[in-house]
């Protein structure tokens, strides 16, 4: 029995990681655009793994750009699909079929090697399909043989690795208007930066009458290593040395990455500065964002009333923050910053993901804002790494104050790093970024309380700390 595409997608895309609106029952589904995406000129693969097939990829396929629009009580969102549609499946692609429908055999074409060429083909021709506008950066030039393979884990968005060279994220839920991470991107690479990965181009449409981006191309880090897990090995080692052993002894010390992540991130800050309007703030809009900031403790303490306990703390710094008396400078930001957000190439520290957090609106993501923010998200997920790995051992309270010690000794580096290269901290400025830090702590108090309540000692363990 076949359906049409509407009726499998909305059972279908209640499965996917990157739908946003698992929670809610879908009360309609509909294709808004169905753009047909030329396959011809790619280059000819035998499809070996369906049964007596001697047809070409061009022969045997057709895909699709679709975009969707999902309605959910009052809420109306737009994802958009690679969708494929093959006379049969082969084997490999039968874990993301959608279903049968009348043209054939339909499936989310994005784990289609043989096919996904067209993304970078287009772009490197800078081509219009139909309503669809593919770019390359200037300047740049693009491989377009390479194939491709999607990475997991993703919640947001679909990334697809195109041999070791190029990274291309698709935005799974559109959003009207120019991404910040296209944006900023762009702009650094302009500016020469050295802690971007580079940028070779960009998929993009109109979606309420506003350019909107579909997809971004950027270098691929094949050798490159994760922050996070770095600082996880270090933490590793430390707790595996002979108890008592300093933090600066230990076979894994990383202090002096974390100096010069603290560099990177001044640079950066700066760039961004030259690149986009910067602003101030004067006191009665610190007072306002203080007010903010009181709100949203209040509303975590009622969900996590553990945190009630801590709120004098909080209020004390948000009180400093308020009597401040002085303009407060402010400009774009990374605004997601931590230590899954950057990568250690064997020669720099590179910055990743400059969306933004993508639950929120882009106006807000695009909002000029204090660049402590992002040395407070940083500091924070120093404290993560430090203290996540203690939860289950059975000496963790023995290892607590290595645990300290290594956060403590990573975040002065992260500092003095960014002090060094021109990063403004001192005076005042420290009264901000306590603020922000424990603000981010209480947003954190929520998120562990809802997804991992183990990890909820991490960020209320903030307000415990003396103001640093």
């Amino acid at each position: 029995m076949t359906h049409t595409l509407e009726e499998l997608l909305a059972g279908w895309i209640t499965g996917q990681r990157w739908f946003a609106g698992k929670s809610r029952a879908i009360s309609g589904l509909a294709v808004e655009s169905a753009t047909p995406l030329p396959l011809r000129g790619l280059e000819e693969t035998r499809q070996s793994d369906v049964a007596g097939s001697s047809r070409t990829t061009g022969d045997q396929v057709s895909v699709r750009h679709v975009v969707i629009t999902v309605t959910q009580g009052d809420a109306v969102d737009r994802y958009q699909l690679l969708v494929g549609l093959r006379p049969e499946l082969p084997q490999r692609l039968r874990h993301v079929a959608i279903g049968e429908t009348a043209e054939g055999f339909a499936y989310d074409a994005v784990h289609d090697a043989d096919v996904t060429g067209v993304l970078l083909a287009a772009m490197a021709g800078d081509a219009d399909v139909g309503p669809l506008r593919f770019r390359r950066m200037p300047g740049t030039t693009i491989d377009t043989s390479l194939r491709s393979l999607v990475l997991g884990g993703e919640q947001s968005n679909t990334s697809l690795v195109f041999g070791d060279a190029y990274i291309c994220k698709l935005f799974r839920k559109l959003i009207p208007g120019v991404n910040p991470e296209v944006e900023v991107v762009s702009a650094l690479a302009r500016r020469g930066s050295r802690n971007i990965a580079r940028p070779y181009g960009w998929v993009e449409t109109d979606v309420d009458g506003q350019s909107t981006t579909l997809a971004f191309v950027q270098e691929f880090l094949s050798t490159a290593s994760d922050g996070w897990a770095l600082a996880l090995t270090s933490v590793r080692d430390l707790y595996g040395s002979p108890p008592g052993t300093p933090c600066c002894d230990a076979g894994g010390d990383f202090a002096a990455e974390s100096h010069r992540l603290g560099m990177a991130t001044a640079r950066l800050h700066r760039q961004m500065a030259d690149a986009f309007p910067t602003s101030t703030i004067e006191a009665p809009e610190v007072k306002r964002m203080v007010e903010g900031f009181r709100r949203r403790l209040e509303s975590a303490i009622s969900e996590v009333p553990e945190l009630a306990a801590h709120a004098g703390v909080a209020h004390q710094a948000f009180d400093r923050l308020a009597d401040i008396g002085r303009p407060i400078t402010v400009q774009r930001v990374h605004g997601d910053y931590h230590l899954g957000q950057v990568m250690r190439t064997p020669s720099e520290w590179v910055v990743l993901d400059f969306e933004g957090e993508p639950g929120q609106p882009l106006r807000e993501r695009r909002a000029l804002d204090s660049p402590l923010r992002d040395v407070a998200g940083m500091l924070r997920s120093f404290d993560y790494a430090a203290r996540h790995l203690l939860f289950g051992r059975p000496d963790a309270e023995a290892l607590e104050p290595c645990a300290a010690e290594w956060a403590e000794r990573n975040r002065a580096e992260f500092v003095a790093g960014y002090s060094a290269a021109g990063g403004r901290i001192h005076g005042d400025d420290a009264v901000v970024l306590r603020a922000l830090e424990l603000s981010k702590a209480a947003y954190e108090v929520v998120y562990e309380a809802r997804n991992r309540p183990t990890w909820l000692p991490i960020p209320l363990a903030a307000f415990t700390q003396a103001a640093r």
